[in-house]
């Protein structure tokens, strides 16, 4: 057998060997409940609001705000927020 043909199969021995070890230690991570945290970084949770428009759950540190009433409200988009200002001016709440 030639060298490529070699190379070929170490290749596909180790490729297998690293599929068989992440699928093992999914397994333990799943049994255990406890995440491995070998070169992984967990992100953590970050708590949402809700869009009074539309409804969509926006990141408050990212979205758009506005203030009504003494209250801070958080937008999906600009679209958003000057809907909400326009019903605001109006006098009609979202």
């Amino acid at each position: 057998m030639n060298l490529l043909g070699w190379l070929l199969r170490i290749l596909l021995i180790l490729f297998l060997v690293r599929a068989l070890w992440r699928l093992v230690a999914g397994f333990i991570e799943g049994m255990t409940g406890r995440p491995q945290m070998r070169g992984r970084r967990l992100d953590r949770a970050v708590p949402l609001a809700r869009d009074p428009i539309c409804g969509t759950y926006v990141v408050p540190q990212r979205a758009p705000s506005a203030v009504a009433g003494g209250a801070t409200y958080y937008f999906c988009s600009e679209e958003c927020r000057r809907t909400f200002q326009a019903k605001e001016r109006t006098g009609r709440t979202a």
